[in-house]
């Protein structure tokens, strides 16, 4: 049989930070619609972006250089992200890390390379 009262203290945190996140954004809201002054308006209700009106409709189609932008930034960001712990653990992983990681360092400059010649960060 598996005892299970070990994993109380688990549930008693899991129950408790539920409860005080649910009480921080919910009390706020209830308060504010008990004593604040709830009278809304076309003008409050309407959308807005940037702080004026939206002028097109929001269904209307993006560019792909809009996603192809995102997606090398994604790509790029991300290898900047694995160089961090590759750098503190360089100590303990020794020439096998250090030669893995500039493989995958000459991947990415070749990707970017291609990137670059293919027009892809250019904007027009």
């Amino acid at each position: 049989m598996v005892d299970l009262s070990e994993y109380a203290p688990i549930l008693l945190f899991l129950a408790v930070a539920l409860s005080l996140s649910a009480l921080f954004v919910f009390l706020p809201m209830g308060v504010s619609r008990m004593i604040g002054t709830h009278r809304p308006n076309s003008e409050k209700l309407s959308e807005y972006e940037c702080g004026f009106p939206a002028f097109e409709d929001s269904r209307s189609q993006f560019d792909v250089r809009f996603y192809l932008v995102a997606i090398l930034f994604i790509i790029f960001d991300l290898e900047a992200a694995f160089l961090f712990p590759w750098a503190v653990s360089l100590d303990q992983i020794g020439w096998v890390g250090w030669s893995t990681m500039m493989i995958f360092l000459f991947e990415l400059v070749i990707g970017f390379i291609y990137a670059w010649k293919k027009g892809a960060l250019d904007w027009d």
